[in-house]
């Protein structure tokens, strides 16, 4: 009698754990400020930059629009810093295939910038990666009234300084 009330305690206790651990995913999401991108509509690259966002726990809204390089104007994007697409977060401004675990930093850490930027679209980069082509080396970006100035280094998705 006494091993029948062990596993049926333990069957319950592992339904809760599992209860729990299922609903981990969904709590970090929550915890993470949604995004909303600007992207032109015949943007092809853009789409897979939202889907490693959203891969990394972000909610993303998409706004299409043949005005971007307006949004840039508005937001403060320097031309020299601009790319295909404009994302604001939590006050914040991406500029570009920006790595999800740069914008989680950002968010940590509060600067007093405008926001963070990868200029071009450098190969290997989040929604940039070319099959059989070496990633590039890039430096994301921190903006602002005051300059600009490195944020991290990474060698496609890998980050190698931040």
């Amino acid at each position: 009698m006494t091993s029948r009330t062990i596993d049926r305690r333990g069957l319950l206790a592992g339904l809760a754990a599992l209860a729990v651990v299922a609903r981990l995913p969904a709590a970090a999401a929550e915890a993470l400020p949604p995004v909303t991108v600007s992207r032109d509509p015949a943007c092809g690259c853009c789409e897979a930059w939202l889907e490693h966002m959203r891969a990394a726990g972000f909610r993303v809204t998409v706004v299409e629009t043949t005005a971007i390089n307006r949004v840039k104007a508005r937001l403060g994007v320097p031309q020299d810093l601009a790319s295909c697409h404009t994302a604001e977060v939590a006050g914040y401004v991406l500029e570009g295939h920006v790595p999800a675990d740069a914008v989680v930093r950002l968010l940590a850490e509060r600067p007093v910038d405008t926001g963070l930027a990868v200029p071009g679209m450098p190969v290997g980069s989040p929604g940039m990666e070319v099959e059989g082509v070496a990633p590039d080396t890039y430096e994301v970006l921190l903006f602002g009234p005051a300059g600009q100035r490195a944020f991290a280094r990474y060698e496609g998705g890998r980050l190698l300084k931040g």
